[in-house]
């Protein structure tokens, strides 16, 4: 069997800590084992290597995300890197032809796969094995997992099962995608499951639904041409259309902490960062990325958050509309972490319609580097606030410490590596916009 972590999302649920790079998987929020913090991908790599399946675990994500992730996994399991968000379709299919072509693996091998946020407890991954048994005895084309609904919800899609007492799973009756309350109290009163988003495969039924709807099933000729594959979901493409499908109930919690209003309940403190709740701010939270303190006087029942990205008041139970209220050019992350460190916007001014100026606040791990690279309409000062490294301009390089003020002209190839862990100040000037790592 191979698992399939699906990672992305708009980040725009958790606005302001996530973002289109560091999604809701990346906040380091939630309690970990060893009394820190921990991110949901963390958390659901933890959970399948103490299930025994994290050496047979790949993820799926897009290239932007690729740093993120990185540095918060770092190498324990294969990133596959999507060129194009393109839907949960795609990103499955890609993870089926990488397996295919570059791995070579058995076309009867277990394709199981589940997003890279599923909050459950660690029994539900021992349930994943059941997956291949369930496909085996079942001969079905599909096998998923439902949970018990603990309430009636319109956030969540059905599955109807045909109730099957001499069996661990049962075969699927319809869908339902996410219905209004009163449809979800009669699917429930059906012994209907909530979809939650995990299904299990094998990799030949994979390749021949790709073949048959005329997609290569090459993984380099599917990366080529994926700019122009269409968005579709893996439910709409697939499931829907598959008639020999079977479910396993899962009676345990799962939840989605895709809100505000459900992460908090699972935040150990309420307030996360600088700042106090004051004089009856029941069931408050603040959660403060900012060096600037935040002080809450007797408002209950709300979440503020704030990040470089923005600041956020809402009540709980209406913290999800800032999803609609983000447009679609939203600006951009002004905090982003990488394999080496991170990366902080600080100031941003132009200068009549030419030359702009970015200040940011880089921040090295030791022993990480920032490989050798160059712009083209560009340049840029750096000033050492803290820490000792080596950096590299054209062929030369020389050892730098806290002081050393670095110039940077437009085309020289420059890169860094930290000694210690290397604050730095970096102004960039442009002649016209470019995207800056």
């Amino acid at each position: 069997m191979r698992i399939v972590l699906l990672s992305g999302g708009s980040g725009k649920r958790l606005w302001p800590l996530s973002n289109e790079i560091r999604s809701k998987a990346f906040l380091k929020l939630l309690s970990s084992e060893d009394g820190g913090k921990e991110s949901m991908i963390q958390r659901v790599c933890r959970q399948l290597d103490s299930v025994g399946l994290l050496p047979h675990t790949s993820i799926v994500t897009h290239r932007s995300q690729f740093e993120i992730t990185q540095n918060h996994i770092g190498d324990m399991i294969p990133i596959i890197c999507e060129p194009y968000k393109r839907g949960t379709f795609t990103a499955i299919a890609l993870a089926a032809e990488y397996f295919h072509s570059k791995l070579n693996a058995d076309p009867n091998e277990t394709i199981c796969v589940l997003p890279v946020d599923v909050f459950v407890e660690t029994a539900f991954f021992q349930l994943l094995y059941k997956l291949n048994d369930a496909l085996a005895s079942s001969q079905a084309d599909l096998a998923l997992i439902g949970t018990v609904p603990g309430h009636p919800s319109d956030q969540f899609g059905y599955i109807v099962p045909h109730v099957e007492s001499d069996t661990f799973y049962n075969s699927i009756a319809q869908f339902a995608e996410k219905p209004d309350e009163a449809m979800a109290i009669r699917l429930i009163n059906q012994q209907a499951l909530w979809n939650c988003g995990v299904f299990a495969f094998s990799l030949n039924f994979m390749l021949s639904y790709l073949k048959n709807k005329g997609l290569p099933i090459d993984y380099d000729q599917l990366l080529g041409s994926y700019e122009n594959l269409p968005e579709a979901s893996f439910d709409k493409e697939v499931v829907e259309k598959t008639a020999h499908s079977v479910v396993i109930p899962y009676e345990g919690a799962w939840k989605d902490l895709g809100s505000w209003d459900t992460l908090t309940n699972h935040l150990e403190n309420t307030v996360i960062g600088i700042g106090e709740l004051c004089n009856n701010s029941i069931n408050t939270h603040l959660v403060n990325e900012l060096p600037t303190p935040i002080h809450i006087i007797d408002v209950p029942n709300v979440i503020v958050a704030a990040s470089p990205d923005g600041i956020l008041v809402a009540s709980k139970n209406k913290s999800s509309q800032i999803k609609q209220r983000l447009s679609n050019d939203w600006v951009s992350s002004m905090y982003e972490e990488k394999s080496w460190g991170t990366i902080r916007v600080l100031d941003y001014s132009k200068s009549g319609k030419e030359i702009e100026y970015v200040t940011k606040k880089m921040e090295l791990y030791p022993g990480k580097a920032i490989g050798s690279h160059k712009h083209k309409s560009r340049k840029e000062i750096w000033t050492v606030i803290s820490g000792s490294g080596e950096f590299m301009l054209d062929d030369k390089v020389d050892p730098i410490q806290t002081g050393a003020v670095l110039q940077i002209p437009c085309g020289a190839s420059h890169g860094v590596r930290a000694i210690t862990a290397l604050e730095i100040i970096k102004v960039q000037i442009s002649t016209h916009k470019e995207a800056a790592n």
